[in-house]
């Protein structure tokens, strides 16, 4: 099942694609996402601001799922329609256009896909810039039909642990609880069970996303048969980047854990594991 497309798929098909820039950075670093697409991208791109506007407006966590509504107001205002097909971007590479491509699968959308990366590798393959003023797109009628599968919500995965394989993409020094969590007030550790595959493993230098090869090596043995696959990681961004790569190569539907550890590590009634289980995996081997 295809999910990422090269920069020169893209250009054969430019007139009759809508692209999006998907581009966010973490709060921490000093870029205006908005005001770089304002002056570079990809010629007819939209922008889709997950993180202030297309979002849960009542949820106090970072950027959580909006509803069915809200997203088809939002999708219809960019001048989106359901049966458009899309290539979602960003200008790191591959980092937050995954989490874009998932909320479009989750609320339905068939014909999506990652520009692999980024706008980096469009610009390294000499395509055509726009950096006139950004012109509105007509606005346009869309369906959003919500896909469970593709989504749990931290309830749901706290009753049902046992019985799910979570995935954990964070930095191993953060799901081993060696280094403090970035946002103030969240525990420190992984969900009992849990295991890691940093989001950093899932890409190449450049922002491409790694071969099948290395995905067969990486990615299938951590992927379970028998149980619900759950990515999670920061705040849900990141772990759709797994879900994207699961489902390139192997036709894996993961599920993203909306919320992730900022919903998790927050909730004082949810298990964090803080042991030394590396270790002991190393001390094993």
């Amino acid at each position: 099942m295809s999910v990422f497309v090269s920069s020169q798929w893209l250009a054969q098909r430019l007139d009759t694609v809508v692209p999006i820039d998907a581009s966010w950075f973490m709060p921490d670093v000093s870029r205006d996402s908005f005001q770089e697409w304002c002056q570079r991208r990809i010629p007819g791109a939209v922008y889709f601001d997950f993180d202030n506007t297309i979002k849960d407006q009542s949820s106090s966590l970072p950027h959580m799922l909006p509803d069915q509504a809200c997203f088809a107001r939002h999708m219809g205002e960019l001048g989106i329609a359901s049966q458009d097909t899309l290539v979602v971007y960003d200008t790191q590479g591959l980092f937050s256009a995954a989490r874009v491509w998932w909320m479009c699968k989750v609320m339905g959308h068939q014909d999506v896909f990652i520009l692999d990366g980024g706008l980096p590798a469009w610009m390294a393959s000499e395509g055509p810039i726009d950096n006139t003023s950004p012109q509105p797109r007509i606005e346009a009628k869309y369906q959003a039909h919500f896909k469970d599968y593709r989504y749990i919500d931290g309830q749901t995965l706290a009753e049902k642990l046992a019985a799910i394989n979570v995935i954990d993409v964070r930095p191993e020094t953060r799901f081993y609880a060696q280094v403090p969590e970035p946002r103030e007030g969240i525990r420190s550790g992984h969900m009992p069970g849990a295991i890691n595959l940093p989001f950093s493993e899932l890409t190449d230098p450049r922002g491409f996303v790694i071969t099948q090869e290395t995905a067969r090596y990486i990615v299938l043995p951590r992927l379970s048969d028998t149980r619900l696959n759950v990515a999670s990681c920061g705040s849900g961004v990141t772990a759709c980047i797994l879900a994207a790569v699961a489902e390139h190569y192997f036709a894996y539907p993961i599920a993203v854990y909306d919320g992730s550890w900022t919903e998790w590590g927050a909730h004082e009634h949810w298990p964090v594991v803080q042991d030394e289980l590396k270790l002991i995996q190393t001390l094993m081997w």
